[in-house]
């Protein structure tokens, strides 16, 4: 495969940005290689500075749902440059997207924007402090938050991928206010709230992990998380920045029947551009400034560009309840019949293949992973024409705009190393 110019493209970078990418697992590193530079994206495909073509299961890491350009939000967003792209004023929109929010997601009750999912995550921390007046937090090893210095503790995503430590620049009083606890275990999450429970001020979880590949809940361990949040008077937090309108209309929470106390949602909200959410509860919600005294603020929160592409996404999404089942679908054929030695999970359209013959339940059974494999199923993929997220412990993603013909490729090229190998 002719990469040219995106080895040039990754030089001249390198001279001025850290690691010449702007988020890490972008820079190939759990892989090896050179980046390929994406140029434009169409329906099911990317396409790079040398010509090559992709089918892409990244998806801008999930929120693409209905593929690239998709031509309801493309429309949106050449509508709203006749009007203006900033104003650090409201708007009608806002209120509009909101309200759209909320009827997916009857738990967020009030809804505030903000710009990405680690300042959504950021804010529903400093919420929950705020309003319970409680200092500790707990989270899953594995599950990554955001880049909030209490939430790198043993996360997963780009920690993981780079083996690095989840710490540095994080001062210790701040990584002391986390209590990371194993994904799936109800006993870990039962002893936690036995001994500390009257100082835990939230609970905050992927309900689907996605960050440490995808790994779906154990039977009654959200349904624990939540009696025990309830019981001690602690707020349960899901961040579906992933899974939110992605597993569902409605996200996890409607999905697996939980209803968190706030929420935390990502770009799919912006039909890919960069924008996030969260809310929940009224009575935690107004604690939130003006109406309260927990202070959270953003210039760009709720402009008009990401606004506008959201309404176009999230009506689409709304309109046609028939996209959960064709993504279903599509998955279901990709996932189908797993060669040996090989462990794949999937919650509606999302998944990873495991390279590893054993379960993937949590954190330590995805690190058994056989990394130096899946890298050079990576490549294969790659040159077959296949853009996998470029890390062991990421999720991959289905769109509706990925037809049965691209399915049918990316299944026999995975064949195909499968039987060379």
């Amino acid at each position: 495969m002719n990469l040219t110019k995106s080895a040039a493209l990754l030089e001249r970078a390198c001279k001025i940005i850290p690691g010449g990418v702007n988020s890490p697992v972008r820079a190939f590193r759990g892989v090896g290689g050179t980046p390929p530079f994406i140029v434009r994206g169409e329906g099911s495909r990317i396409f790079d500075a040398d010509g090559n073509s992709y089918i892409d299961y990244v998806c801008s890491w999930g929120p693409l749902l209905l593929g690239h350009r998709n031509p309801a939000v493309i429309e949106a967003l050449r509508s709203v440059l006749e009007t203006g792209t900033s104003f650090g004023a409201p708007t009608e929109r806002e209120i509009d997207l909101a309200e759209m929010i909320r009827a997916a997601m009857p738990s967020m009750e009030m809804v505030r924007l903000v710009n990405s999912g680690t300042e959504a995550t950021m804010s529903a921390l400093r919420l929950a402090r705020g309003f319970t007046g409680r200092d500790l937090s707990i989270k899953f090893e594995g599950c990554y938050h955001g880049h909030v210095d209490s939430l790198l503790v043993k996360a997963g995503s780009g920690l993981a991928t780079l083996g690095i430590p989840d710490t540095a620049g994080v001062p210790a009083a701040f990584a002391d206010t986390t209590i990371a606890l194993p994904f799936n275990s109800i006993p870990a999450l039962e002893e936690a709230f036995r001994s500390r429970g009257s100082q835990i001020a939230s609970v905050i979880v992927e309900p689907v992990a996605g960050n440490m590949g995808c790994i779906p809940p154990a039977s009654g361990f959200l349904e624990a998380m939540r009696e025990l949040c309830t019981r001690h008077g602690a707020v349960l937090i899901f961040d579906e920045v992933m899974t939110g309108f992605r597993v569902a209309h409605g996200g996890a929470q409607q999905l697996f029947g939980i209803r968190p106390d706030l929420t935390t949602i990502g770009k799919v909200i912006g039909g890919g551009l960069p924008i996030a959410a969260y809310g929940g509860r009224k009575d935690i919600m107004s604690k939130i400034a003006p109406s309260g005294p927990v202070y959270q603020a953003g210039t760009l929160s709720g402009n008009p560009l990401a606004v506008s592409a959201g309404i176009a996404m999230l009506r689409q999404l709304a309109a046609n309840p028939g996209i959960y089942a064709a993504l279903e679908t599509r998955a279901a054929q990709l996932c189908a019949n797993p060669p040996a030695g090989i462990t794949v999970n999937r919650v509606g359209s999302m998944f990873t293949f495991f390279f590893t013959d054993l379960p993937v339940t949590d954190y330590e059974t995805a690190k058994r992973s056989d990394t130096a494999r899946f890298a050079k199923f990576f490549h294969h993929m790659l040159e077959s024409g296949v853009y996998l997220a470029p890390s062991q412990f990421e999720a991959g993603f289905v769109s509706t705009a990925h037809t049965e013909d691209d399915i049918r490729h990316t299944v026999a090229a995975a064949a195909a190393f499968f039987t060379r190998v």
